[in-house]
């Protein structure tokens, strides 16, 4: 049986959404902060949390933070909605729109409720649950919990070299989560394939797109 576009953009969020806010708890209740478990010589698991924007990113305050991301899924949530009778759309397009809603939405919980519901404890003792309002911030004042890390390679700059001379140079330092790893794939893939599609909103505004793509192919051709 096939699937409606519909149905496989919100089975895309749940399963996305509900992996990532798994890992989460689950680091968030195992490791202290800062603690690490090498998973492979290029791969660890590392706890750390953020305030901020996805990677670690920091911008504005952090309610601006937190409403600015509600606000993009609302709005992206609405789009998706109406591109589910859009036929004429790929559906990589659509998995991509649902990718990216999965991943702001993922950190939109910890924002607004990890603050409420976890304790924020000094290493090594690790965070638990508490009853609502016992945590260690106001609502929507959540940190973001990361643990994917992905250190490549690393080495030493000579110290004959200004500014950097001595100092170690890691490649891919940023941690990251199934959430920001979402959005990231879900971006990557619409911009490299699916950028002419942004934002069409019917079937004829798909057809306008195809009939400029295939003018520009006879325009190439006759070139």
């Amino acid at each position: 049986m096939k699937l409606h576009r519909g149905a496989v953009a919100l089975i895309i969020i749940l399963v996305v959404v509900a992996l990532d806010q798994w890992l989460k708890i689950w680091v968030k209740t195992h490791f202290y902060l800062g603690e690490h478990v090498d998973i492979l010589p290029f791969f660890q698991l590392r706890f750390v949390e953020n305030p901020g924007m996805a990677f670690g990113w920091e911008l504005g305050s952090k309610l601006f933070l937190t409403i600015f991301r509600i606000i993009v899924v609302v709005l992206l949530s609405i789009y998706l909605y109406r591109l589910r009778r859009v036929t004429l759309a790929p559906m990589g397009y659509v998995v991509c729109v649902a990718l990216i809603i999965a991943g702001a939405a993922g950190n939109i919980f910890d924002c607004v409720f990890y603050g409420e519901i976890f304790t924020d404890p000094y290493p090594p003792r690790v965070a638990h649950f508490v009853p609502w309002g016992d945590g260690y911030a106001p609502l929507f004042h959540g940190k973001v919990v990361d643990m994917l890390y992905f250190p490549l390679f690393a080495f030493q700059w000579p110290e004959w070299m200004p500014w950097v001379g001595g100092k170690v140079f890691s490649f891919f330092d940023p941690v990251f989560n199934l959430a920001d790893a979402a959005i990231s794939v879900g971006m990557i893939v619409l911009l490299l394939f699916y950028s002419r599609y942004v934002m069409v909103s019917s079937n004829a505004d798909v057809e306008k797109i195809h009939a400029r793509h295939d003018e520009k192919e006879k325009d190439d051709k006759e070139a």
